[in-house]
């Protein structure tokens, strides 16, 4: 019994870096792009960097947690860890922008496999009295991942090179890899299913289409240019098909009837809209700190350390009483402490005192984490084990989609109110030298803030500071819904069920 316990106890360290290897390396990579683009070139190119893997992450977490279903978590989760790290050496060794993007794509056909399989195994191996904390652990990592992420990459940008963002994968994984390999011990039976093809081709086309479309239109292309439209018109065929082919196929990778089950349908919802929503603390709250407050870029990174800790003690509570109460009640518990939050953080100003800053994003933080260990229990709940693979990745799929249509539209909103302020602001008048309006986040570098007239500088800080929280203003419009979608969750709880076999020891 004694060496059974260490050795589930050895599995979830395994799944857990797994996890933060694969939620963390967009984020990590993010805060090395201008240093890497410096190195490589390639400033045309470099949005590619980042679409690749997201695009294969996101087409490969509903591939994946179908062929787990099919053929076994353990074989698609090295697979993944494996894949993984090939591609990251491969990324480490790149010479050009064009070969970091498709190595960057390699590194997202296994990061694809690692998240939602992780979780569906926690879901095998552990009796429902346990699901809860462990859950609530993983969904914890996730969280961490979002502002480690940042800050690790700019240290090992900064202080050893760039290239080490992708080899610290390596020990990491080996020892992922390792444990996963000795001590998690998979039930031989599986229910063997058909291979859907076609919806895996359609699906992988659609979310091509689609990410493209979301990256390039209106700063590469415009949205009325024929690249754009093509891109859309192509997602909008292909999605289409994709449906078809799902409803004629025997065995779908996304199960239609799953969506007639009412706590899985809006555990889905839920989970796009708190990505798109919190995607957006992650990202403004640190250009904040440094344009606003006039913080270092490390300053900026560390501010995101008090949401992290209140997504983590979200992530556990959420966790350990989804077994005493129905997920509806803990949801309504997490829509109040993220509405709150985020609506707190609509009205910091250049004077907003950094303490209350901190305390409005630990309640935003708190929110978000019971998202992190609820939603995919809730996607799993009271479905049979050939069925939770393609559930727990529909779910962790839906939450990449909405962070990438969230930063996009945000993003869009943020950018057009600052750049509309400053551009009337300076209407008719002579524009001093050195401000570029074209690029003017450039210009609140640290290194460049002591040359600017302290009356521009003061008008540029209050159009960051206004548009960042009427970015916040507008985040709340999508979080009303996702507070009228947790009333509609029933009345759904935790539902015992045998685990799939003498898994894990």
């Amino acid at each position: 019994m004694i060496a059974k316990e260490t050795n589930l106890r050895l599995v979830i360290v395994g799944l857990l870096i797994g996890i933060l290897m694969s939620a963390m390396d967009n984020t990590i990579v993010a805060t090395a792009m201008g240093t890497i683009v410096a190195d490589l070139g390639g400033l045309d190119k470099f949005v590619w960097v980042t679409s690749a893997y997201m695009v294969a992450v996101m087409a490969g977490m509903p591939i994946f947690g179908k062929l787990s279903d099919m053929f076994g978590r353990k074989r698609f989760f090295i697979f993944g860890l494996i894949v993984f790290l090939v591609g990251s050496i491969l990324c480490g060794l790149a010479q050009s922008i064009v070969q970091l993007s498709i190595f960057r794509a390699i590194q997202g056909i296994g990061g694809g496999a690692l998240m939602p399989i992780a979780f569906t195994i926690v879901f095998d191996v552990f009796p429902v009295e346990q699901r809860g904390k462990m859950t609530g652990l993983l969904g914890a990592v996730f969280g961490l991942s979002s502002v480690a992420g940042p800050l690790l990459g700019a240290y090992i940008t900064e202080y050893i090179g760039w290239h080490w963002i992708f080899y610290v994968n390596i020990p990491l994984g080996l020892i992922s890899l390792f444990l996963i390999i000795r001590y998690y011990k998979e039930s031989p039976i599986h229910t063997k299913q058909q291979i859907d093809w076609w919806g895996a081709i359609t699906l992988v086309g659609a979310v091509v289409c689609l990410m493209f479309t979301l990256e390039l239109g209106g700063t590469e292309y415009a949205w009325n240019s024929v690249q754009i439209i093509s891109l859309i018109a192509g997602f909008v065929v292909l999605f289409l098909l994709f449906i078809y082919a799902e409803r004629k196929a025997s065995d779908p990778i996304i199960s239609f009837w799953m969506f007639k089950r009412r706590l899985f349908a809006t555990s889905q919802i839920l989970a796009f809209i708190y990505g798109a929503t919190f995607i957006i603390l992650t990202v403004y709250i640190p250009i904040f700190v440094q344009a606003v407050y006039g913080g270092t870029a490390a300053n900026a990174g560390m501010i995101l350390t008090p949401m992290m800790l209140g997504s983590v003690v979200g992530s556990g509570i959420g966790g350990v009483f989804q077994t005493k109460t129905s997920f509806r009640n803990l949801m309504i518990f997490s829509i109040i402490f993220f509405l709150s939050g985020m609506y707190l953080l609509t009205t910091i100003t250049p004077d907003t005192m950094r303490w209350l800053l901190t305390v409005y994003m630990v309640i935003a933080g708190i929110g978000v984490g019971f998202s992190f260990s609820l939603l995919p229990m809730a996607s799993l709940n009271d479905l049979e084990p050939q069925y939770r693979g393609s559930a727990n990745s529909t779910n962790a799929f839906f939450r990449s989609l909405g962070m990438t249509v969230g930063i996009t539209i945000f993003g869009a909103i943020q950018n057009k109110m600052f750049t509309n302020d400053l551009s009337s602001y300076f209407k008719g008048m002579p524009i001093p030298s050195g401000i570029n309006l074209e690029d003017p986040s450039a210009i609140l570098e640290a290194s460049e803030r002591s040359s600017i007239p302290s009356f521009v500088l003061d008008r540029i800080i209050d159009a960051m500071s206004s548009s960042i929280t009427f970015t916040f203003l507008m985040a709340l419009i999508p979080l009303a819904i996702a507070a009228i979608v947790v009333g509609l969750m029933g009345n759904g709880r935790v539902v015992k069920q045998q685990t799939v076999g003498n898994e894990g020891a």
